[in-house]
């Protein structure tokens, strides 16, 4: 029977595509099945749209930030914390960044949220539905989702256990004596994990952990019901999706379990799905891997992701203000280019989780990937690790604050200040679209009391605040949260007045001394040149050289709005020039 797809073109126009992806992934009889009954809930979803399709490169410009935070970031007694965090947006950091990044707000048992015991349910603790909204009024919101896994508390889990025939097949399970050593795993936690069932011992794939049970996609009942998941976050005010861990997606015992085609199809599906039902909703993947696995989920620049993690930054940048020297970044660097102008780079150098290290496997030797570790222990922090293929361990993220992991411990604060300024101004600079962890934009420290009471590493970045604190804190000038919080401000409003830093504006990296990082960004009638300096003495830099012309008149500082007449250009230590050149 076929769909009423009245009112609906666009999603008539995706039937043939949806097919297609549906044969790709289950054959032609399932495909010819559900695909009538995927278009019905894409149709239901278009009828109800009433935004203008708008493409990701009108979407996402020089003015798109992304605040990342939990939704009980900031508590105050006796409120909900989703709306506390209302009244932070409001207040002291209203107009800092376009989009906010509100983590999984979903009832969950475990890992912060990320254990979903129900998808289309606000936990009550945290508010509800009427304060997301709230949020969504002043801000473009990314929404997590989580569909990888669902907590073991989840009804479809317990439905599964009990025999219900609704979610028969919904999740993996595996015999214990099965042969799974090519699976490359996240953890070192045992992959299966027993559970008992109306039929006795099944044992469930856990790539994460005991309470996180990975949902079986070989199954179409599955896929659909993710998606109506999906459709329901962007009719709940979802602009952009965060597909969570979606690397390990599809499972085939026998295979590596990641990146595998099916994955791929999948992400390809959610991509049509959302441009016929509700165009100019962002997909973003975050595949925590190395770089040029990573990049793999672009697709051709216009099927699969729009904006993918840029992983590799984070380690990279550490390893940039750790060494003094900016080179093994630009080379890097130099080679990353938009895959299409509907597709983009989410940059960031802080999260949730820790600074994944797999990233820049090839990128940095073992060696320096050892330093950075050594560097995380002697500054707080701690290192996770995984398991490798054939057995053994090796780092797979460094669990510090941003701020401390920059830090030189003997110096006074305020040069940890610069450090993470200069550093995120050289994230800024670059293209793509940005995204800061709350606990950066306010120059958090390492937190070991939480570290303490949850057993967790990652919980040393993830601590919350107490409203009252927190405003006492931000408005004493001489106080390091508030020092950071200005600088940040400052940087990110000069990255949004100016149309050089859009995502898709064109870039070079010049040559410059080791300790320079050095970014031409050139849009329209003018380029700005972004100097960021990591060095630990002051230099010189010949501005002309660098350009391999003759310095422009009229050059100006953004960010100190003043003339700079001439290309001698002082820089003190961990310092940001960000220079408009106009163009002849």
């Amino acid at each position: 029977m076929s769909p009423d797809l009245t009112g609906a073109p666009r999603t008539a126009a995706a039937a043939e595509p949806v097919r297609r992806h549906l044969e790709r992934l289950y054959g032609e009889s399932v495909a010819v099945d559900w695909t009538p009954r995927l278009l019905a809930r894409f149709a239901a979803s278009e009828r109800r749209w009433r935004e203008p399709p708008t493409p990701p490169s009108a979407r996402l410009d020089e003015a798109t930030s992304v605040l990342i935070t939990y939704p009980d970031q900031v508590r105050s007694l006796g409120e909900p914390p989703l709306r506390t965090l209302c009244r932070l947006l409001d207040g002291p950091l209203a107009n800092t960044t376009s989009a906010v990044h509100l983590l999984p707000f979903c009832p969950s048992t475990s890992d912060d949220g990320f254990s979903v015991a129900d998808y289309l349910a606000v936990d009550p603790y945290l508010g509800t539905w009427e304060e997301i909204a709230e949020l969504a009024k002043a801000h473009d919101m990314m929404f997590d989702a989580v569909i990888n896994h669902t907590s073991a508390a989840n009804p479809w889990f317990t439905g599964f256990l009990a025999g219900d025939p609704r979610f028969e097949g919904w999740y993996v399970t595996a015999h214990p004596d099965a042969d799974l050593a090519a699976t490359v795993r996240p953890r070192t936690t045992p992959l299966l994990t027993p559970f008992d069932a109306h039929d006795g011992v099944r044992h469930v794939w856990t790539t994460f952990s005991a309470d996180q049970v990975d949902l079986d996609y070989r199954r179409p009942e599955v896929l659909a019901a993710v998606l109506d998941v999906l459709l329901t976050y962007v009719e709940r005010g979802a602009r952009l999706l965060r597909l969570d861990a979606v690397t390990y997606l599809w499972k085939a015992p026998g295979t590596s379990g990641v990146h595998l085609p099916q994955t791929h199809e999948v992400i390809k599906l959610i991509r049509t799905a959302l441009e016929a039902a509700t165009p100019g909703v962002v997909v973003v993947t975050e595949t925590n891997v190395p770089h040029a696995e990573n990049v793999s989920y672009f697709g051709n620049g216009f099927d699969e992701a729009q904006m993918v993690y840029n992983f590799a930054l984070p380690p990279l940048t550490l390893h940039t203000v750790a060494t003094g020297d900016a080179r093994p970044l630009r080379t890097w660097a130099r080679e990353l280019t938009n895959p299409s102008n509907e597709a983009t780079y989410f940059n960031f150098l802080a999260s949730h989780d820790g600074i994944g290290v797999r990233p820049v496997e090839g990128i940095l030797t073992p060696a320096e990937v050892a330093a950075l570790a050594r560097r995380v222990r002697e500054r707080g922090g701690l290192v996770s690790s995984k398991s490798d293929i054939g057995g053994g361990e090796s780092p797979y993220e460094l669990n510090v604050s941003l701020f401390d992991a920059l830090a030189d411990p003997d110096a006074p604060e305020e040069d940890g200040v610069r450090r993470l300024l200069a550093a995120h101004a050289l994230m800024l600079a670059m293209p793509g679209v940005p995204g800061i962890y709350v606990h950066s934009l306010l120059g958090s420290r390492n937190d070991h009391h939480t570290v303490a009471a949850t057993g967790r590493a990652r919980s040393i970045n993830r601590a919350r605040f107490d409203l009252a604190t927190l405003l006492a804190e931000l408005s004493d000038p001489g106080h390091r949260r508030s020092q950071v919080l200005y600088g940040m401000r400052r940087l990110l409003r000069a990255r949004a007045g100016h149309p050089a830093f859009h995502p898709q504006a064109a870039v070079r990296w010049p040559d410059a001394p080791a300790p320079v990082a050095a970014v031409l960004r050139t849009a329209g009638g003018s380029e700005v040149l972004a100097l960021q300096s990591f060095a630990r003495a002051g230099l010189r830099l010949d501005g002309a050289a660098l350009l391999g012309r003759a310095w422009p008149a009229g050059a100006r500082d953004l960010l100190a709005d003043t003339p700079v007449p001439d290309g001698d250009l002082a820089l003190v230590p961990f310092d940001v020039r960000w220079i408009e050149l106009p163009l002849a």
